[in-house]
């Protein structure tokens, strides 16, 4: 017993850098896995026809909102529980966690059907050529209907991670990598007695890893539902703590889909090279990824127990590590971005457009690292205004809007709509920080009902 309780991670007592030292790593791991099995599908995909790689880039916005409302969830999940904690009330901790398999249900069965009927719209609208808007609609509608696999593993992971249990979902997320990489080449071109299946194989393969990283985290996340009764207690607390990284997450999907169809107006290779940048870019962001996860339960958790200094502390320290790990990125999108680009694409022109992009682009890297985690921030000690404001303003205001204006201009002007939205973002995110007074009583009134002082209910 006291083995084990040495190798447990105090959030209000052991260094922060300790703790996200130890937190981050398999966080780290599990994001790299995913985000190589996401860069597998597009070699692949474009080794087979350009036209996918395109459908890929389309498509894209859609996932994103997909992984919103299961993560943007979750995150709701992983901080109330991180509360009830702090206040050492396990029993609601558990509670919390059992109503996010409805939750996970509720959100692939409305989504799923939602997805089958305005696939081909939606396709219509982001190409004018036949052939791809056939293959969005195929490979949207095996992603999105068969995507229950994402939804209960992102649930299920969010809980564990709540008590600082990252190894299992990092097992869990490689394993589901692993099929998916397994399966790609198999049945995009059909190899030995698989079909050939191009796209659709693509689609399956994802939908199959899921699903096996679902099955994995099942038997630690999957908690006992408590009384539909208290259903309704339980949801409006998740979704308030949730709501800022739904938004912030569809917000992505937004701002994505408005660049699609800014880019549409240059070229279908314009759109491609998009899409490859935001291919790479979730290698590249995987420090700032593992930032955000980390630091939740930590604020959270000392936010529930009046450690107002350590909450500030977090993010100093998050911010400092993830501004040195992102400086990789930089390095990697200024000397090599014609390498990274013709990794997908033997098009000269996805590959000229794509390198220009990639070296403007990279200046944002590192206000990037501050516009992101600002939110994260605000989100864990329960400003949900905050939040969700700068989110608005980084996504809604500022990249579409910008992006047409540059846009005007000419393709190559385009690209700086990408850090000079990163560097009004960051400003504006640290005025806010600085106006709160943090370590005294948020003087905007939008502390969350959650972290006042806890009632004897919530204590147990």
């Amino acid at each position: 017993m006291d083995r084990v309780k040495k190798k447990e991670l105090d959030f209000g007592n052991d260094k922060i850098f300790s703790i996200l030292l130890r937190l981050a790593p398999p966080v780290m791991l599990a994001q790299l896995i995913q985000a190589l099995y996401n860069i597998i599908d597009s070699f692949f995909i474009g080794n087979y026809s350009e036209s996918g790689l395109t459908a890929l880039s389309i498509i894209y916005p859609i996932q994103l909102l997909m992984i919103a409302l299961a993560v943007g969830t979750g995150v709701g999940i992983n901080t109330l529980m991180a509360h009830f904690l702090g206040v050492d009330n396990k029993k609601k901790s558990d509670e919390t966690a059992g109503v996010g398999n409805f939750l996970a249900f509720a959100m692939w069965f409305v989504f799923a059907l939602i997805c089958w009927f305005i696939m081909p719209f939606y396709a219509q609208i982001s190409t004018n050529s036949q052939k791809i808007i056939d293959e969005v609609i195929v490979y949207g509608r095996i992603v999105c209907v068969f995507s229950f696999g994402l939804f209960f593993e992102s649930i299920w992971t969010k809980v564990m991670q709540a008590t600082g249990n990252m190894k299992i979902p990092m097992i869990a997320q490689i394993a589901g990598a692993f099929v998916n990489i397994a399966l790609d080449p198999l049945l995009i071109f059909g190899i030995g007695f698989f079909p050939e299946l191009g796209i659709s194989g693509a689609a399956i393969a994802t939908v199959v890893g899921q699903i096996a990283a679902a099955l994995i985290v099942m038997k630690k996340g999957c908690k006992r539902s408590p009384k539909i009764s208290k259903y309704k207690e339980y949801i409006k607390r998740i979704y308030y703590l949730g709501f800022p990284n739904i938004l912030m997450q569809s917000a992505y999907t937004l701002y994505i889909f408005g660049l699609n169809l800014i880019l549409k107006g240059f070229s279908d290779q314009a759109v491609t090279a998009l899409g490859l940048y935001y291919k790479w870019q979730t290698i590249f962001f995987i420090p700032l990824g593992a930032m955000q996860t980390c630091i939740v339960p930590v604020i959270s958790f000392n936010y529930s127990a009046g450690n107002r200094e350590r909450c500030g502390k977090t993010l100093k320290d998050s911010v400092i590590l993830g501004m040195v790990l992102m400086l990789i990125g930089v390095l990697c999108f200024e000397i090599m971005p014609d390498v990274l680009m013709g990794t997908f694409s033997k098009d000269s022109e996805v590959i000229r457009i794509g390198s220009y992009a990639l070296r403007v682009i990279a200046v944002s890297f590192i206000p990037m690292v501050t516009s992101l985690i600002f939110p994260v921030f605000f989100q864990a000690i329960g400003s949900a205004f905050k939040s969700s404001a700068l989110t608005i303003l980084r996504t809604i205001v500022l990249f579409v809007p910008l992006g047409w204006v540059l846009a005007h201009f000419g393709l190559e002007s385009f690209w700086f709509t990408f850090p000079i939205t990163e560097v009004i973002t960051t400003a504006v995110g640290f005025i806010m920080y600085r106006k709160s007074r943090f370590g005294r009583r948020l003087s905007n009134g939008y502390t969350c009902l959650l972290y006042t002082s806890p009632s004897p209910r919530d204590r147990g």
